[in-house]
């Protein structure tokens, strides 16, 4: 038995994505126009599918942006130290040109697609493992009629995307996902053996606003839900 559908999420906008620095592993919250956007896209994600199990990272990020979905949906969430983001050791909370200017050969390498060596980092084969391991044992108790959300972040989203289709962890073929929106896959069975197919990718309510990352419109200042003021 598996899962027939899973969905996975990635958190709201944090302070980190808006100031374009490498999250990592560091437990940042959502800031405002985070919390708008997982609210909206929880709502929207509910428009379209009705969850059975949701688990989540247990950085603050995620589990801020599952409750959205999970008070809408009364269900729990449950806590995955497994599906939290890639490890980026020293890299952790600096923006790319920090970056390159501390570490230009690492940093040229992991920007072609290599891996970087000497700052700590995981490697993508290693997220994909555990990205993997943590999906198939929550989906191997749900069934055909289920849908299981997996709340996120980039990296480790995209890496989980290639490893359930069987692709080699150095493999780049899709972008990189908006704050709050998922990735859609089905089970199907072949020779025994569970497989996942890809059915839509950064799906979301890019159309809540004029500019996602930017939050909700106020035209005029009107805008009630206004925000009061990621790469992962």
């Amino acid at each position: 038995m598996t899962a027939g559908r899973l969905l996975l999420w990635r958190h709201g906008r944090t302070a980190f994505n808006a100031e374009a620095r490498l999250q990592g592993q560091v437990d940042i919250p959502l800031d405002d126009v985070g919390r708008w956007q997982a609210r909206t896209a929880a709502a929207r994600m509910l428009e379209r599918h009705e969850p059975t199990h949701i688990i989540a990272s247990d950085l603050v990020r995620a589990d801020e942006t599952a409750r959205f979905l999970a008070r809408a949906a009364g269900l729990e969430v449950v806590p995955d130290v497994r599906v939290r983001e890639r490890a980026f050791g020293e890299w952790e909370g600096l923006t790319g040109d920090e970056i390159q200017a501390s570490w230009p050969e690492d940093f040229a390498l992991w920007r072609a697609g290599g891996e970087p060596q000497r700052v700590g980092a995981e490697t993508r084969a290693q997220v994909a493992a555990r990205m993997a391991a943590a999906i198939a044992e929550q989906a191997a108790a749900l069934g055909k009629g289920d849908t299981l959300v997996v709340v996120s972040h980039g990296a480790a989203i995209s890496s989980a995307v290639g490893e359930l289709l069987g692709m080699a962890p150095e493999w780049r073929g899709i972008v990189g996902m908006l704050n709050a929106h998922w990735a859609e896959l089905i089970s199907s069975t072949a020779d025994g053996q569970a497989s996942w197919r890809l059915t839509g990718y950064n799906l979301g309510p890019t159309d809540a606003s004029s500019d996602w990352n930017a939050g909700p419109d106020t035209a005029h200042g009107s805008e009630a839900d206004a925000p009061t003021r990621d790469p992962d």
